[in-house]
C-alpha cells in the first residue's frame, strides 16, 4: 500500500509574499515581447477582418488581389453573367470558387476574350495580374466543362 505525503501548509506571510511577487514577476519577463506580440496580433487581426469567406456552392470574384475587398458572389447553379455588375466590372483582382461548376471569368462582355478557367471545389486565383486579367473581368460563365477541356 503506497502512503501519500502530504506538505504542510504555508504561513500566512509566505502565502502574501508569494502572491504579490508573482504579478512583478511574470510583468519583467513579458515586458520585452508584449509591443512585438501586440504588432503581430493587430496585423493578423485586420488581415482575417478584411476577408470576407466564399460560401459553399457560389463564386466570388474579388476586387483586390489575395481574396481582399467586398467580392462579388454568384450562386453557380443560377448560371452564367453576360455582363457584370458595375460595382466589379473591370475590377476583379482574384476568385474562389466554391461550386460543384467551372467558373470561366471573361474579358469582354459575353464571353469573349482573353478568360481564365477556375476549378469547381475550392478552386482558387489569388491574382489575375498573372494571366494578364486584373481589373478587366466583364464577364462569368459556370458549367460542367471541365478546365482545359
Amino acid at each position: 500500500m503506497k502512503y501519500l505525503r502530504t506538505r504542510r501548509p504555508a504561513s500566512r506571510a509566505t502565502a502574501l509574499l508569494t502572491a504579490a511577487a508573482v504579478p512583478a514577476v511574470l510583468a519583467a519577463s513579458l515586458a520585452g515581447l508584449t509591443p512585438a506580440y501586440a504588432t503581430a496580433t493587430s496585423a493578423a487581426l485586420t488581415t482575417a477582418r478584411d476577408q470576407i469567406a466564399c460560401p459553399r456552392g457560389f463564386v466570388c470574384i474579388y476586387p483586390e488581389i489575395n481574396f481582399d475587398g467586398q467580392p462579388y458572389v454568384k450562386r453557380a447553379v443560377d448560371g452564367s453573367v453576360r455582363h457584370l455588375p458595375d460595382y466589379i466590372r473591370s475590377k476583379g483582382s482574384s476568385i474562389i470558387n466554391n461550386s460543384s461548376r467551372t467558373a470561366r471569368v471573361y474579358q469582354k462582355d459575353n464571353y469573349t476574350g482573353r478568360h481564365v478557367c477556375v476549378g469547381r471545389d475550392g478552386g482558387t486565383i489569388g491574382d489575375l495580374r498573372s494571366y494578364q486579367l486584373n481589373d478587366t473581368t466583364h464577364s462569368l460563365k459556370n458549367n460542367d466543362t471541365l478546365c482545359g477541356a
